[in-house]
């Protein structure tokens, strides 16, 4: 028999979510998708399964290898997936577009209106 296992345990135990609490809660929310289908927390998942999780963006595919009822250590339970090329691909195009944009402060030539900028804007605005 083919083992599987319920998906907000796997999420747990694979250590995409710090509690099943929270699992159950973004699975609630459709954040975790089995074989590109919302799911719920009960819905029982195997080795082979598709499971998209988005925490971030973009979002994470992995394809289940194995199941395990404990929570083990972080190198045990990445054993338990396997990312996809498609989604190491965007990731990383993802994080060189983050590496690559400019620095939000930069817009900020004069910095912060000093007192006498924000008594001239108060005179404008009319208070």
């Amino acid at each position: 028999m083919e083992e599987k296992l319920r998906l907000d345990k796997w999420l747990w135990a694979a250590r995409f979510y710090k509690t099943r609490g929270l699992a159950v809660d973004e699975i609630g929310k459709g954040r975790v998708l089995v074989n590109g289908q919302p799911a719920k927390p009960a819905r029982d998942v195997g080795p082979g399964d598709l499971v998209t999780v988005r925490k971030s963006d973009p979002p994470i595919e992995v394809r289940v290898r194995g199941v395990s009822r404990v929570r083990g250590p972080a190198p045990v339970a990445s054993q338990l997936y396997e990312e996809t090329d498609e989604s190491v691909t965007r990731r990383a195009h993802a994080a060189e577009m983050r590496r690559l944009a400019p620095e939000p402060s930069h817009d900020y030539d004069e910095g912060r209106p000093t007192k006498r900028d924000r008594r001239i804007l108060a005179a404008i605005r009319g208070k």
